[in-house]
């Protein structure tokens, strides 16, 4: 493997309870015990940044956000935000405060619109999908220019009308408060191209996920813009390929007797999501793609969410991630069916494969491990 000189960013994802599509929920819903040490264990392990996830029977994010930065010094949070439940206004104030007080530089946020209708709805969100993306474009409009630009702001939309709004402070850092985004339908090409600083993209093959790279790329040419791009994807590592294989078949058999629980302890998705359906697509067509990337638990679990993994040795594996970054990717989600234990095993297995071949870490997290 060889991409040097390629500065690649390494995220996990935290919550405040370990469970998975694998693994039953375990101790209490909200456990700052836990939590902390999550967020400690993936710092450790030379992740860049850990993503909060958003969710109706989740914590509240930024009180998550809050704890780690309280608990971490250095790895950078990526805060998953719902646009429509609070103004636009409240959340550029929010984050700017956020971005002073825990640390210049280590928040960015994750704009979600929604795919699944009855989690909106339990928000009291009845907005149909197409519309929701219109609000989202105006909720980034105002967010951007908030950040951007020191000026008051008067905006008169569809979904939002200020007049004369501003920031109490400016972002702490010169590059500001990064705009990660995702959504995979031609709506959200058109925001996240016209609005996001990162495109976030599920594991598809890589052909398709080339294709969407090209598509939204144009799609930020035409507002005289360039974006990143970030992959998400499971790594299922052992130390032989046969031996990933049959820890990849196990995983299957667990997540399918799981189904029922995990589906009913985040509720039902009535989803719209075509990042779900292009997933699904991709399962119908075969269990494996490009030699790794495996489609079995997103077929059995609907898709619900980042649910394709790549499976091999860490060399392999790290490999086959590069492979994304061949194609324009240089931010790599990786989390595991195992949360935390999966996290310790890609700090000392795959993170360095993948720092050797691809760079350094970002700014800010080359400190050494605590001991």
């Amino acid at each position: 493997m060889s991409r040097t000189g390629r500065d690649i960013e390494i995220i996990g994802m935290i919550a405040t309870q370990e469970a998975s599509e694998i693994l039953p929920a375990q101790g209490p819903l909200i456990d700052p015990e836990f939590t902390a040490r999550f967020a400690q264990a993936h710092e450790d392990a030379g992740f860049d940044r850990v993503l909060i996830g958003y969710g109706t029977y989740w914590a509240d994010g930024w009180q998550v956000a809050n704890h780690v930065a309280r608990a971490t010094p250095r790895v950078k949070l990526l805060l998953a935000h719902r646009p429509g439940f609070v103004a636009p206004t409240l959340t550029a104030r929010q984050a700017v405060t956020f971005d002073h007080l825990a640390g210049a530089g280590r928040l960015a946020l994750h704009i979600i619109t929604g795919g699944d209708e009855a989690d909106q709805r339990r928000d009291g969100d009845f907005v149909p999908h197409d519309s929701r993306y219109r609000r989202t474009a105006e909720y980034l409009h105002i967010l951007r220019a908030l950040f951007d630009g020191p000026e008051p702001l008067d905006f008169e939309g569809e979904f939002y009308h200020v007049e004369g709004a501003s920031l109490p402070v400016r972002p702490a850092t010169e590059a500001g408060i990064p705009l990660y985004f995702g959504g995979a339908s031609s709506f959200a090409v058109d925001v996240g191209g016209r609005y996001a600083d990162v495109y976030m993209l599920w594991g598809e093959p890589l052909a398709a996920a080339q294709a969407r790279i090209e598509q939204a790329r144009a799609a930020a040419t035409r507002f005289g813009r360039t974006l990143r791009f970030s992959v998400s994807v499971r790594p299922i590592i052992a130390p032989t390929e046969a031996a990933a294989w049959a820890r990849a078949e196990e995983i299957a058999e667990r997540a399918a007797a799981q189904r029922a629980r995990f589906l009913g302890a985040r509720g039902r998705r009535d989803s719209t999501s075509v990042g779900s359906e292009r997933l699904l697509a991709a399962a119908a067509e075969s269990d494996v793609h490009d030699e790794r990337l495996w489609t079995r638990v997103a077929a059995i679990t609907g898709a619900a969410g980042n649910s394709t993994a790549l499976v091999g040795t860490p060399e392999q594996v790290a490999e086959a991630l590069l492979r994304y970054v061949d194609i324009g990717c240089d931010t790599l989600l990786i989390r595991g069916f195992l949360p935390y234990q999966d996290a310790v095993e890609y700090g000392r297995e795959l993170v360095p494969l993948i720092r050797a071949a691809g760079g350094p870490p970002a700014a800010g997290c080359d400190a050494p491990p605590r001991g």
